[in-house]
């Protein structure tokens, strides 16, 4: 009811934005598309104080991690709010291109960051079909389509077409971070190897701006009553169901592995 009465002051509102997983574009990822309605209502809905973004991802798609930072960055200067990023245990490789959207980056003294490079893996099974007695039977128009197949043996020239592809990935990258983080990054350093760290070293490199939590936090900036109206995508419940179980079950398995590689 207070909102209709102009002459009530209505606490202060923060919209908080959770951003959780590998980003992608599979069911459980993190994705633009997913994303995009929740972002918009996250900073036009009740003219909000502050956007605050809960982040706790290993990383993924480098193209979806750059549209949903573009889409929060649009919205920021659009609106004229502020952007906070909060992060649990990790927000490293795309994770961290999110949370370098935010205007300030805060963290847990436990949590890792960083990881700012790109990776390509993949497996190779040169002498499998021979092995079980198949014959690969491959006919392509352009020398470039059998890129990197993984059933022969890999070509010199591939590995240098893939590694050019990777450098122009991580400099759009580090780009981003230079910029969002101008001002804040220790000159003369290279952050920019894949390398992590934790808590106050990140801090140190530039990478975060203090140690906190969301709500003490945003009531220390906003005061002791402000509000929290909270945003998170939602699966259907017939998605754990059907042809879509498969690739839930992946993209369980690809998520878990790439935590794994922090030790999580």
């Amino acid at each position: 009811m207070r909102r209709w009465l102009p002459f009530v002051k209505t606490p202060p509102l923060v919209a908080v934005l959770r951003l959780e997983g590998s980003i992608g574009t599979g069911p459980r990822a993190i994705s633009d598309q997913a994303m995009a309605p929740l972002i918009e209502r996250a900073f036009r809905r009740g003219k909000p104080a502050a956007v605050a973004l809960q982040i706790n991802s290993p990383g993924g798609s480098p193209v979806q991690s750059s549209l949903i930072a573009s889409r929060i960055r649009r919205l920021a200067e659009e609106t004229e709010t502020p952007v906070f990023a909060f992060v649990e245990d990790l927000a490293a490789s795309g994770g961290y291109w999110l949370a370098a959207a935010a205007d300030e980056i805060h963290v847990d003294r436990a949590s890792i960051l960083g990881s700012i490079g790109v990776i390509a893996a993949t497996f190779g099974f040169p002498g499998a079909m021979e092995k079980i007695g198949v014959e690969r039977r491959v006919h392509t128009a352009g020398k470039a389509k059998s890129f990197l197949d993984p059933f022969r043996p890999e070509k010199p020239e591939d590995v240098a077409r893939l590694t050019e592809l990777l450098d122009g990935m991580h400099e759009v990258f580090k780009s981003h971070v230079t910029d969002r983080r101008a001002g804040k990054l220790p000159q003369g350093e290279d952050l920019f190897t894949g390398e992590v760290w934790i808590g106050q070293g990140a801090i140190d490199k530039g990478l975060a701006d203090g140690i906190g939590h969301l709500v003490p936090t945003m009531k220390a900036r906003f005061g002791d009553k402000v509000a929290f109206r909270r945003y998170a995508p939602r699966r259907p419940l017939l998605a754990r169901f059907g042809a879509r179980i498969v690739d839930d079950a992946l993209d369980g398995l690809e998520e878990r592995a790439a935590r794994a590689r922090f030790g999580l």
